[in-house]
């Protein structure tokens, strides 16, 4: 075989793992959802050191991998789990990187459908405040998932720690989807930070980004039964030419 073929062999072979690469992250984002219903049997700990060995590989701002995790695990789970949902009961919420000050236009639409899918999807009519409420409630309660990852970051990094930290999310979430778990990122943890430090011992340095709650996904579960829509790529690029 010539220079000619061998590099015609390279080419196509590139391409077709390409082709597969492609069709492999398409399935993983398409199917990925936030899972709010998971069976209660623990992971083994090797799946979820797989997970954390490719979530490790998130890019970061000059490469400060600035996210530090806790991973919760049997009692661990079932301690955080009471402890957090009795202080969420009467306390204020007290987040290290402050939530939305109001959600409007577009920003408001897509939350508003987003939450009358999963209230529909489990039967709470709306206007249900009493119902809605209890639902939010199991985001306290973990959505009854055996495990907890915490992700935390650097103070001092700033909200690109952050950011980065949001790259670390993303990448455990498509990993854990990988390997057949279901996840579901939790901004309403991150609202309780010092119960959170307090509870595990974290410094005062480490700002609490956001929770995961993650196990095997019960897929007859109702509030996994829905799906959320996404914007177009024409509703959210801008091009710029010449």
């Amino acid at each position: 075989m010539g220079p000619l073929m061998e590099g015609i062999d390279r080419m196509e072979t590139t391409e077709a793992r390409a082709t597969d690469d492609t069709a492999s992250l398409s399935r993983l984002l398409t199917d990925r959802r936030s899972c709010r219903g998971f069976l209660p049997e623990p992971i083994p700990r090797e799946t979820i050191t797989h997970v954390l060995g490719l979530a490790r590989q998130s890019p970061s701002w000059c490469n400060t991998q600035p996210w530090q995790v806790l991973i919760t695990e049997g009692e661990g789970t079932e301690c955080f789990r009471a402890a957090l949902a009795g202080h969420v009961a009467s306390a204020e919420l007290t987040p290290d990187f402050s939530f939305p000050s109001q959600y409007s236009g577009v920003y408001r639409d897509r939350r508003r459908e987003c939450g009358f899918q999963l209230y529909e999807s489990i039967g709470i009519a709306r206007g249900d405040r009493a119902a809605s409420a209890k639902q939010a409630a199991k985001n306290f309660e973990l959505f009854g998932a055996p495990h907890a990852a915490i992700v935390t970051t650097e103070a001092e990094l700033g909200v690109y720690g952050a950011v980065d930290c949001g790259l670390y999310v993303q990448t455990f979430l498509l990993a854990a989807q990988s390997l057949g778990l279901g996840a579901i990122p939790q901004a309403a943890l991150a609202g309780y930070a010092p119960f959170i430090r307090e509870h595990f011992g974290l410094p005062e340095n480490r700002l609490v980004v956001c929770g995961i709650s993650f196990g095997r996904p019960d897929h007859d579960h109702p509030a996994n039964g829905f799906r959320t829509h996404r914007a177009t790529v024409e509703e959210t690029v801008t091009w710029v030419a010449g």
